[in-house]
């Protein structure tokens, strides 16, 4: 039989599927292949397909279907029980059962009443091999009662107090949506002082004067049966000081002391939840909805914290402008106390919500059908979680396990059934069901004994074809229980295969990694096992590699030139290349100036905008190569100007004026060459200390050509000019004659002064040097001083030649010290220097942190903690603390790899980290160490935890292969990253029409081990998208999409040897070419489907001549053209064809030119009998109008639309059932439901105009309902009545069920 797959009969081939479907084999247990023959064949357990769910709110109006759908072979019959006894449905002529279902359907439409039918059901299928169950399916029609009466007093309210107007909905099923209006159908403005609370009550936290008004509205909807109920208008009106103290002077005389108190502040108080603590338990799983409204003046901000703890990031949204904490998503980790503070500039209140998370079951491990040979063993394991623990307990074919049926072979543990030397009749359904206070989780898997002889599913001479040097890989698929043995020859009398040149795979496919030219051949497949032997022979062609001989090369083109690319290519003579061009990695532009030949493309009237990479690439069914090359495009060459060019070097230079620290430096300058010198850059060589070595001294102006020059004492100068333009610097002038200066002091002392020592018990003291000229004289040397910070001791000196470092040994490790540099010559001291701080040597830390603990946040995130290590154990400076963690173990995988050891470093006295970057489901351990500059101290104990599943990666990869008329087969990889166990994929897929519009969406759901999955019942010659992402318990992981096309007919199908096992492109066709004709042109459009950049050509003739046909060749690839020339009058046969394409052309069309005009037309706008006629017509439309709203305006009622009109908002106005026009006011009870119309078809939508403050807003969908804020959008649609109402004004309340409120 064939499994069902979201509604829609698919059915999967292996005999087409290819090795991956094959790779993932149980080891513990037989799997059966998903192959539509192999699956008709064998028998199997019945398994439960579809089914209503656990809580069914039925609308008592219609009929109810109970859904119970089942497979298994022979198929399954059905049997229902209804609050725990046997249903009889033939004893019921309401109750129907489907043909070759289990879903049951009650004919509510037909006399019977929903409520006859309330209880609860459960479905059994069964066949000779067993019976499973459905869950317990909980039946109740929804509810929608009216509002009770009451007598509402006015509010009288004085300005900045706060009020509460009670909603007080009337309780139904499922509970009601609230929202409040006023009386012309407009939303009631919310804000941070008036809002709406969870139970459906309007809270002012303070009044002001505009909030008086005399029709705020509280409407109830009730989904399930599409009805509003409205309660009375509620009065408010709020007495100002301003209007206190005008009444007060009214009645007092003028000579009284008169006046009303002012607005008086208050500070916050909670207006709910009320008192100081509350409590609130959630499921896990759900929304968690906290709230705080308070009343105060000024009006308080709401803020949420939760104590001892963070808001959880990512799932925390604040709602109804922050009174509303929402958490999504919720664990038993969000448990704890919420509290709001409510707050303003009088003070505060706060509230705390004690929060408790409980769960209702959950999976952790579902049991899984079991397939087993006669005498294997196996287990099913079911293992679930909630608060509190659910108890486990086993059912065999819907019966308790305790008094079920013997069986020899089973064995109950707990959460675990074992089984040991089964037989076939051992198979049976089991059950599990894990059960809590909170609900329920009910699992069906089966045992499934077979004993089946050897089958081979893949094709018997299956063609493969694989360029040279690449794997290749033989797919063996097969089936047999017990599981079969495989064996490979090659050849009919061949040895078997066996060697490092052969990789033989689980699944029978046989793996050879470097394919050569002689492993073309035949290669045979053996399995056997107990029962039997089969084999089957597939064939292995070897393709030589597509190769581009000559590649596209680099060029420079002047703009409005033209260029060519060349792309010349070898390929294997049995396969087909296409060659495409791209810029820029994009397709090339639309414009008839790129030409693309066989092996060239060409750019005719280079532009600036076809500067860029353009690259050939070509594709075979087997392999695919690029090249690229640069195309860059310059300016034609400028017209002869003036040579511009650096100036010349300055000479004569002269040295005047020479004192102990300054002389004067002159120089001519040199030939500017046509651009004024800018400035002049003076340099000087210090001849007695760095010879050769030329210093930048000054630079002056280009006006200027003496320059006064600051001196060093003890340097030979010797100095160089250097002239500037616009174009660049001159060569150096000759060297001007040499000055030595004389000796003095140092004028300065070294710097970058430090202290810092190497070892435990010493002081390195370290400093720039001087630089010769800063010397001043000869005999430079350095007075080091240093002695111990905050201890009364003297400073020790010690004089050094001319070096930068002195080491002072045995000082204590790690203690300041005080330390000074100064300079010295022959000549005396520099001035007395500066004091630095420096630090004798550090040693490596004595203790490691404590109490180290790791918070896991979330799948890649992780929070350690450590105390703090005293600071005299660091013995040296602080650096940080090093946190290193490696992975133990990829709880996703079994195989484990070399432990790499990461480290964070988090600087300063920090106390806790972040570990970001964790891999999901792994194991990992952790340590931490203090550090200072010396290194690590010792490592704390290593900490393990592990991180939660999260989502993972997309597939490695979809390959889409074997189309045919109405299937392609689908192949993937598992995700590289799987971040936990894989529970299933989904696959989605929709069509796309010739004009890129997506069709429907249908979703698949693949068993996380299949790798293969063939798509049946698709229309031929259409294209699909594709959207495939893995699954874990977390949730999706990235998608991949992919495109494919079914093919056109069987002769689309091309052989073999061409492109087996690849998506062919369709057939290229011309088609739908049309003619639109005028007197001597006819424009000609048409449909093409086939390969990109096609070329096109017109061919016309006369229709019904012999003579031959015309070509007009058509630029580029678009798909019109403009035939002229053409004689009036004249009948035309036309066709479009493709070049390249030999033969390929469209149907002939045939068109007529139109007959050739007079010169002078009349136009009949300007005629004076036309004019008349058409004031006429005005006339008497004004006339019928003005009729119809004399008529309309009679009588006591008036329409709906009108009111609305009055309001200018045509959004409001609640349609009619008969023909889509407005309903008109009832003078009946304030309680009556409004009269819907009949339901909107799918197909009808329901226009919105331009208003964004109307019931419009509160719209479900385009079939008129309303949004969860309460607006309206178009008709609110509902069922018929079984006979129309006659006329439009009858004040009869309609039923709640099938009516909504009269608007009042």
């Amino acid at each position: 039989m064939q499994p069902k797959i979201m509604m829609k009969k698919k059915s999967i081939s292996a005999s087409k599927a290819s090795l991956v479907l094959f790779l993932c084999q149980m080891i513990s247990a037989l799997d059966v292949p998903l192959d539509s023959k192999l699956l008709e064949e064998l028998s199997q357990p019945p398994t439960i397909t579809q089914q209503s769910p656990k809580d069914y709110i039925v609308d008592p109006r219609e009929n109810i279907v109970i859904q119970c759908e089942a497979k298994g072979k022979p198929p399954p019959s059905f049997s229902w029980t209804r609050n725990g006894t046997h249903f009889d449905i033939d004893k019921d002529a309401q109750v129907t059962m489907k043909p070759n279902s289990g879903t049951l359907v009650i004919n509510i439409m037909n006399g019977g009443k929903a409520e006859a039918y309330e209880g609860v059901y459960q479905c059994t299928a069964r066949n000779e091999r067993g019976a499973a169950i459905s869950n317990n399916i909980v039946i109740r029609p929804s509810r929608s009662p009216l509002w009770t009466k009451e007598k509402l007093e006015p509010n009288q309210v004085r300005e900045g107090d706060s009020l509460v107007l009670h909603c007080r909905p009337p309780v139904g099923l499922p509970p009601p949506i609230i929202f409040w209006m006023d009386n012309a159908f407009q939303r009631l403005p919310q804000s941070e002082r008036v809002s709406q609370g969870l139970n459906g009550d309007l809270y002012f936290s303070n009044v002001q004067p505009e909030d008086t008004r005399e029709d705020y509205i509280c409407y109830a909807r009730f989904n399930h049966t599409q009805t509003i109920q409205q309660k009375q208008p509620i009065s408010v009106k709020v007495f100002s000081m301003d209007s206190l103290n005008d009444t007060i002077a009214a009645n007092l005389s003028d000579t009284d002391i008169y006046g009303a108190r002012p607005v008086t502040e208050r500070q916050p108080v909670l207006l709910t939840p009320t008192g100081s603590t509350s409590t609130k338990v959630e499921l896990r799983g759900n929304v968690l909805l906290l709230e705080c409204i308070a009343a105060g003046l000024p009006t308080p901000v709401i803020r949420w914290i939760k104590e001892g703890g963070e808001l959880p990031a990512n799932r925390t949204f604040f709602e109804n402008f922050k009174k509303t904490l929402k958490i999504t998503d919720v664990s038993e980790a969000d448990s704890g106390n919420y509290k709001c503070i409510a707050r303003n500039t009088l003070g505060s209140a706060h509230h705390v919500i004690s929060v408790t998370v409980k769960a209702a079951p959950y999976w952790i491990t579902a049991p899984r059908n079991l397939v087993l040979s006669p005498g294997e063993d196996g287990t099913l394991i079911c293992r679930a979680n909630g608060n509190p623990k659910p108890s486990i307990s086993w059912l065999a074919n819907g019966v308790p396990i305790a008094i079920a049926p013997e069986d020899p072979s089973r064995k109950v543990d707990g959460d675990t059934i074992i089984f040991s030397q089964v037989q076939e009749r051992s198979s049976a359904v089991y059950q599990c069901n894990a059960s809590n206070e909170y609900g329920y989780l009910l699992a069906n898997a089966f045992v499934n004994v077979l004993a089946e002889p050897p089958r081979i599913l893949t094709p018997a001479n299956k063609l493969y074809q694989v360029i040279a040097d690449s794997p290749a890989l033989l797919d063996c698929a097969y089936f047999g229980s017990p599981k079969p043995e495989i064996e490979w020859f090659k050849g009919v009398k061949g040895s078997i295969l066996r060697g490092s040149e052969y990789i033989f795979h689980d699944n029978g496919t046989l793996e050879i990694p470097v394919a050569q030219k002689d492993s073309t051949g035949a290669y045979t497949c053996v399995a056997r096992n107990k029962l039997g032997k089969i084999q089957n022979e597939v064939q292995l062609e070897i393709k030589d590699p597509t190769v581009i001989i000559k590649q596209p090369e680099y060029k420079v083109i002047q703009r409005y030139g033209q260029v060519s690319f060349e792309c010349i290519i070898k390929h294997d003579s049995t396969l087909l290349p296409t060659v495409i061009w791209l810029k820029d990695n994009d397709e090339l532009p639309d414009d008839e100036r790129f030409l693309v030949g066989k092996d060239n493309l060409t750019i005719m009237n280079v532009t600036d905008k076809d500067d860029g990479t353009y690259t050939c690439i070509v594709n075979t069914t087997l392999d695919s190569v690029s090249a690229s090359a640069v195309l860059t495009v310059v300016a034609a060459p400028p017209t002869p100007a003036v040579i511009y060019a650096r100036p010349n070097p300055p000479f004569d230079l002269e040295l005047t004026g020479q004192l102990e620290r300054s002389v004067e430096l002159s120089w001519i300058p040199g030939d500017e060459n046509n651009s004024p010198i800018t400035n002049f850059v003076i340099e000087y060589e210090d001849g007695l200390h760095e010879p050769g070595v030329w210093h930048y001294q000054t630079e002056v102006p280009g006006t200027q050509t003496t320059v006064q020059l600051k001196l060093s004492p003890y340097v030979n100068y010797s100095f160089r000019v250097i002239a500037v333009n616009e174009i660049g610097r001159s060569q150096p002038s000759e060297p001007s004659e040499q000055y030595l200066t004389k000796s003095a002091n140092p004028d300065e002392n070294p710097s970058n002064v430090q202290g810092i020592g190497s070892e435990p018990d010493n002081l390195v003291i370290t400093w720039e040097s001087l630089k010769g000229f800063q010397s001043n004289g000869p005999g430079l040397q350095y007075k080091v001083s240093w002695r111990q910070k905050d201890v009364d001791d003297e400073w020790t000196s010690v004089i050094v030649a001319n070096v930068s470092k002195y080491i002072v040994s045995g000082t204590p490790t790690f203690v300041p010290y005080e330390i000074k540099v100064q300079a010295l010559n022959d000549l005396g001291y520099a001035p007395e220097p500066s004091e630095v701080i420096g630090h004798s040597g550090e040693d490596l830390p004595m203790v490691a942190p404590g109490n180290v603990q790791v918070h896991v946040i979330n799948s890649t995130l992780a929070k350690v903690h450590w105390d703090p290590v005293p600071l005299k154990t660091v013995r040296g400076h602080l650096q940080g603390y090093k946190v290193y963690y490696w992975k133990v173990q990829s709880l996703s995988r079994r195989s484990r790899r070399h432990v790499e050891k990461k480290i964070l470093t988090f600087r300063g006295n920090k106390t806790f980290g972040m570990l970001p970057g964790l891999e999901p489901y792994s194991t990992y351990k952790l340590n931490v160490r203090v550090a200072n500059g010396k290194g690590e101290g010792p490592a704390s104990p290593d900490k393990v935890f592990r991180t939660p599943e999260g989502v993972p990666s997309s597939p490695s990869f979809l390959k889409i292969t074997n189309p045919t008329l109405d299937s392609l087969t689908l192949e993937w990889g598992s995700p590289t990253h799987p971040n936990g166990v894989l529970t299933s994929y989904i696959l989605k897929f929709q069509p796309i029409n010739n004009t890129h519009e997506l069709g429907p969406l249908v979703e698949i759901r693949i068993p996380a081990n299949e790798s293969s999955l063939i798509l049946k019942n698709l229309n031929y010659s259409t294209r699909y998208k594709f959207y495939f992402n893995a699954q874990t318990s977390v949730g999706s992981g990235n998608q991949i999409t992919e495109e494919a096309v079914t093919i056109m007919d069987e002769a689309g199908i091309l052989h073999p040897a061409v492109g087996a096992g690849k998506v062919q492109p369709l057939y290229p066709r011309i088609r739908n070419v049309t003619t639109a004709a005028a007197e001597t042109y006819a424009n000609i459009s048409w449909e093409y489907e086939g390969p990109d950049h096609a070329h096109f050509y017109v061919e016309y003739g006369v229709a019904g001549s012999k003579e031959d046909w015309k070509k007009e060749i058509v630029n580029g690839s678009r798909s019109f053209f403009v035939l002229k020339g053409l004689t009036p009058g004249t009948a035309y046969k036309v066709r479009v064809g493709a070049e390249g394409l030999s033969g390929f052309r469209s149907s002939e069309d045939v068109f007529e030119t139109g007959p050739a005009m007079a010169s002078r037309q009349v136009d009949i706008a300007t005629q004076g009998w036309f004019i008349g006629l058409m004031c006429a017509v005005a006339l008497l439309i004004l006339i019928l109008l003005i009729v119809c709203f004399i008529r309309r305006n009679k009588g006591g009622k008036y329409p709906v639309k009108e009111k609305e009109d009055a309001h200018a908002d045509p959004e409001i106005q609640p349609m009619k059932e008969d023909d889509g026009t407005f309903g008109e006011y009832s003078d009946a009870e304030d309680h009556k439901p409004l009269k819907k119309g009949s339901r909107t078809p799918s197909d009808r939508t329901v226009k919105k105009e331009d208003s964004d403050d109307s019931l419009v807003d509160y719209g479900e969908g385009v079939n008129g309902q309303f949004n969860e804020d309460g607006s309206f959008i178009g008709q609110y649609s509902g069922k018929k009545e079984k006979e129309p109402a006659e006329g439009n004004e009858s004040s009869e309340a309609p039923s709640p069920v099938n009516a909504m409120n009269s608007f009042v």
